[in-house]
């Protein structure tokens, strides 16, 4: 590829050659990215002589540069010649997937298994099932993990002689002495599953997947876990219990927590693979588990899979295992948030009586946890509660609740609990708002703690939001009064918050109570001594055009 004088044809190959050698990366990436433009330029007899030697040759560059090259290569079959020709983009991929890095291996096999779909029968005995076998037994990891993701796509398009060849090779990965090799055939163990004949999946598959499934390294583990899916799906009913379940159970309990999450987070595909009758007398048993496990990670992945595993559950006994075997095992905040949060579909499974029954003990809990961040979360649930349960037993049962989070020690919980409040009032309505939460609201005026004060102050304000002019009275008669009352606090921050609240109230009134009650106290808050309640009750007269 030398001697490009007096040929204008190959100048543009020159000036790659140039480029690739450059000291500066982003010039040899662009000129990789351009290797199409380069391609149709040199005509595809001299790509396939001339470009793709040179590419093979120089493969010792830059990650990203490499990366490029093996992307820029899966698409490149029509500018070698067609389909007839694509087997001379072997060589360069071959050398990619056999590199360091981890991200070009993979690209590199993305693109053999794409270009893989373009050879013939014959070109791919010929041609790509031996590169298979060079990587499959080649004396680096890196080329071996790479031969994981090619089996699965020239398996079905080869002779029988052939595909024996290649579920030896397979088998032989499965038990490599490198973990990261085990590993890429675990991961593709249930892709590999899907191509074979089913006697070979029996006879084969079986037994690669409960030794993977037994290896000792957790990362092999969770991946065989992966494959149990494919496998379980590929297998009739009478053969699951006998060649999957002892595996999938013993995956349920393994002493890595890794392991038990992707168990727990494959939880409904696995549930959908085995059917009604396994998932009752196995999966069931093992859900408990996975809920109730000692670790967090374990019992969110489970809980997460709550709404799925109760909706697939067989509908003859469906209500039973809910309440006899899932529910009781809610024991754990983030297991009963998730149920809480999707409550409506669980209530449409079950029934709102027996859900209340049997969640109303979690619901006070956790409305009580130590944790803060566990009682903003059930707070936040509180509307949708409110709405599955209705009003009567909202009243019984979580009023108290609602109103002692205006009185929780955390900003954030009395903040959340106000925005509760005006929920509740736009789901009940203003009638039920003036019964049960003014009355109790205003008894907090008088509250001792001048926190607790401000939180009237902030309910009072969402209240007549909520409620507006069709409920005036309500505002000027029973709230007005305590606010203008609450001008005279010893703590600026109250009196500061009483301006506040008359800017917002004041729309509401008549021009009567505005006048006479609450322009006085504005007048008045507007010469105190504090600089912030000053500035409050001047905003407030200035908005409602008291001055």
């Amino acid at each position: 590829m030398a001697g490009a004088d007096g040929d204008d044809s190959l100048y543009p190959i020159a000036v790659l050659i140039d480029e690739l050698r450059n000291e500066d990366v982003q010039l040899r990436l662009n000129s990789i990215k351009k290797l199409s433009t380069i391609a149709l330029a040199l005509g595809v007899e001299r790509t396939r002589t001339e470009l793709l030697p040179f590419l093979t040759d120089t493969i010792y560059d830059e990650d990203e540069v490499l990366l490029a090259l093996a992307e820029q290569l899966g698409n490149f079959t029509m500018l070698v010649g067609g389909p007839e020709y694509v087997h001379c983009l072997l060589p360069p991929l071959e050398s990619l997937a056999t590199v360091e890095e981890t991200v070009v291996r993979d690209k590199a096999v993305e693109s053999l298994r794409k270009i893989s779909q373009e050879h013939s029968p014959v070109d791919l005995e010929v041609h790509f099932e031996p590169l298979v076998k060079r990587l499959a037994s080649g004396d680096w990891f890196t080329s071996r993990t790479s031969a994981c993701g090619l089996f699965s796509v020239c398996y079905p398009r080869v002779s029988s002689t052939v595909k024996a060849e290649i579920r030896q090779h397979f088998r032989t990965l499965c038990s490599d002495d490198t973990p990261m090799v085990r590993r890429a055939a675990a991961s593709k163990l249930g892709e590999f599953a899907k191509v074979l004949e089913l006697d070979y999946v029996k006879s084969d598959i079986i037994s690669l997947f409960t030794a993977l499934a037994s290896d000792e390294q957790d990362s092999v583990r969770l991946l065989a876990v992966e494959a149990c899916v494919s496998i379980a799906t590929l297998l009739p009913q009478e053969d699951l219990e006998t060649l999957v379940m002892p595996t999938l159970r013993q995956a349920a309990e393994d002493k890595s927590w890794r392991v038990r999450y992707m168990v727990a987070d494959k939880f409904s595909e696995l549930q959908k693979a085995v059917g009604p009758e396994i998932t009752k007398n196995d999966l069931v048993p093992a859900f408990q588990n996975l809920l109730k496990d000692c670790e967090a990670e374990v019992r969110a992945a489970a809980a997460n899979k709550v709404k799925e595993f109760c909706e697939n559950l067989p509908e003859d006994n469906r209500e039973q295992i809910i309440m006899t075997h899932i529910l009781p095992c809610v024991k754990c905040p983030e297991v009963r948030l998730n149920i809480i949060s999707n409550l409506d579909c669980v209530n449409e499974v079950i029934g709102i009586r027996q859900l209340s029954q049997s969640l109303l003990p979690a619901i006070v809990e956790l409305a009580e946890d130590a944790k803060w961040r566990v009682r903003l979360a059930i707070i936040e649930y509180m509307p949708l509660l409110a709405g599955q349960l209705g009003v009567e037993f909202f009243d019984e049962k979580l009023n108290t609740l609602c109103m002692a989070w205006l009185i929780d020690h955390v900003y954030a919980i009395r903040e959340a609990a106000t925005c509760n409040l005006m929920k509740l009032v736009e789901k009940f309505g203003a009638e039920w708002a003036q019964n049960t939460i003014v009355p109790k609201v205003l008894g907090m005026a008088n509250d001792p703690n001048y926190l607790h004060r401000m939180t009237t102050l902030f309910c009072i304000n969402v209240i007549v939001h909520c409620c507006g002019y069709p409920y005036r009275e309500i505002t000027t008669k029973q709230m007005l009064p305590v606010v203008l009352k609450m001008s005279n606090d010893q703590v600026a921050n109250v009196r500061f918050n009483v301006a506040k609240s008359l800017q917002k109230i004041g729309p509401v009134l008549d021009s009567n109570a505005l006048q006479t009650e609450v322009k006085p106290v504005l007048e008045k808050l507007a010469s105190d001594t504090d600089m912030d309640v000053k500035y409050f009750a001047q905003e407030a007269i200035s908005v409602l055009a008291l001055a």
